[in-house]
């Protein structure tokens, strides 16, 4: 049966038995690296480096005004209205740094940044000097 309905292009489990699959693998990826603690402590640094570069910044804040309140794994900043953040998403999109859209429904001159086990921290370093590079020159 599943593979009459793959030829349909469907499947016949929900979810796929390929999303368990990488569902398990990441579960592994995660305990091999040393599990929740690990991430958790990887998240916090990735987001005090988000949230610390924001305060610092003359044109951003974050958009969550309280610290214990922040995402530790989605951050969000606001721009200052003389900085058009959908033209520096665009940019930052140009230059193969992806999926920092704002929320669109908030309709704020924001970016949204990901910041999951997953994320390097150094990733997120070199994207708030990418972005400070991409606001002199805009």
């Amino acid at each position: 049966m599943a593979i009459d309905n793959s030829r349909l292009q469907q499947t016949y489990n929900t979810p796929a038995v390929a999303t368990l699959f990488l569902l398990a693998d990441q579960v592994e990826w995660l305990l091999g690296q040393g599990g929740l603690a690990w991430a958790t402590a990887r998240t916090a640094q990735s987001s005090a480096i988000l949230y610390g570069w924001a305060e610092q910044a003359d044109f951003a804040t974050p958009f969550v005004a309280d610290p214990l309140q922040r995402s530790q794994v989605v951050g969000t900043v606001d721009f200052d209205d003389a900085i058009d953040a959908r033209a520096l998403s665009a940019a930052l999109r140009a230059n193969g740094i992806v999926d920092t859209d704002s929320y669109r429904k908030l309709g704020r001159n924001q970016l949204r940044i990901g910041m999951f086990p997953a994320v390097d921290p150094a990733d997120v370093q070199a994207l708030t000097a990418s972005i400070d590079y991409v606001v002199e020159r805009l």
